[in-house]
Order: structure tokens, then sequence, then C-alpha cells
């Protein structure tokens, strides 16, 4: 049965996940759900690697100011070249804003020389509510073992200013940071800002 259900869900690019709460300091919620190009990734294949989830939406002003400002790749970049995986998660629903197929995330991703691993379609919303996403861009670190690590903004400069960019406290870099040489994340959890996800 469970078979069953797990060709359902690529067949149909939908999402699944584990019952689980997002709770920092436990196990994140399982899931697998399919990419842009119709691969599907479960959390489980990354079990060794630190995870950064980022959930996003084209046009929110809010991520528009961190891909725009080239700051999103850059951060991307560095950390996939320090080991890390990173997820951008495209919970907006058909018809709502932010809605994307995967041709539109990949010329999107081409466009804005963005550095995700995969960009993970998710219209159903199914992977956003079990992590409870709230904002785009909404971000999400998880260590070599599967732990939650960090849940919040990626720093701390809720404006659609590109300028506040220089001088941000960037959180996802700090939790990376830590997780890397073994430490606690010295602030796990921060209020999220930006755009509702349109589910």
């Amino acid at each position: 049965m469970i078979r069953v259900v797990f060709a359902l869900t690529f067949a149909l690019g939908l999402s699944s996940v584990s019952a689980a709460s997002p709770v920092i300091g436990q196990p994140a919620p399982a899931f697998t759900a399919v990419d842009s190009n119709g691969k599907p990734h479960a959390l489980a294949d990354f079990k060794g690697k630190t995870v950064v989830l980022e959930w996003t939406n084209d046009g929110c002003p809010y991520v528009r100011k961190h891909y725009g400002s080239g700051n999103m790749q850059k951060v991307q970049q560095d950390l996939a070249a320090a080991g890390a995986v990173w997820l951008s998660v495209i919970s907006s629903a058909p018809g709502k804003q932010g809605y994307v197929s995967g041709t539109e995330a990949n010329e999107l991703t081409k466009s804005r020389g963005a550095r995700p691993t995969a960009v993970l379609l998710d219209p159903a919303g199914t992977i956003g509510r079990a992590y409870e996403a709230q904002t785009t861009p909404h971000m999400f670190v998880i260590d070599k073992a599967g732990v939650l690590r960090y849940v919040g903004a990626i720093d701390d400069q809720p404006t659609t200013d590109p300028s506040a960019i220089a001088g941000a406290r960037n959180y996802v870099r700090e939790a990376f940071a830590a997780i890397s040489s073994g430490k606690q994340v010295a602030e796990p959890a921060t209020d999220s800002y930006g755009c509702s996800v349109k589910y």
C-alpha cells in the first residue's frame, strides 16, 4: 500500500510528509516531494548533510529583495560550497501568486542565477503546512542527523529595501556555521518576515 501511495505521489507531482510538527531540537518532519525536473526527493536522502529549506515566491517583494540583490544566491552558493543541501520550496497553490510549473521554476532559477540543490514543488501545500511555513522567505536549517536546529527569518532586517542587506545579521549563515562547528545555534528561532505563503 505504501508503495502505491508513493507511486501516485510521484506520478501526480504531489508531496507527502510525516505527521510530526516542527520542533527545534527534534527530528524535522519527514517529507517526499518532486522537484522542478520531476525528480523525487526525500528528506531522508540527505542524512549526513546539513539541509536548508527556503520557502519562496517570486512575486513577493521580500523575496525579490534577496534575489534582486544577489544575496540569496550568494548564501546558497557559499553554503553549498561548504557541503549544505539547499532546497527551495514553492507552496503557492494553483492560481495564487508565486505558483509556477516545473519549467517556469527552472527558468526562474536560471534567470536569477540561483543555486539551490533543487526546487521542490508543493502546490497542495503539504510540506508547507507540515513545517508551518508562514512567509516567503521562511527558513529552516536541519542538521546532519535530521534534527531541526533553526526556524525563522533569513536575517534581522524585515524590510523590502535591498540596502539593508549590507548591515544585516544573517541567521541562516550563523546557524550553518554553528552546526558545522558542533555548537548550539545561538538564536534557534526568530520571527520570519515576508509575504504570506499563498496556500
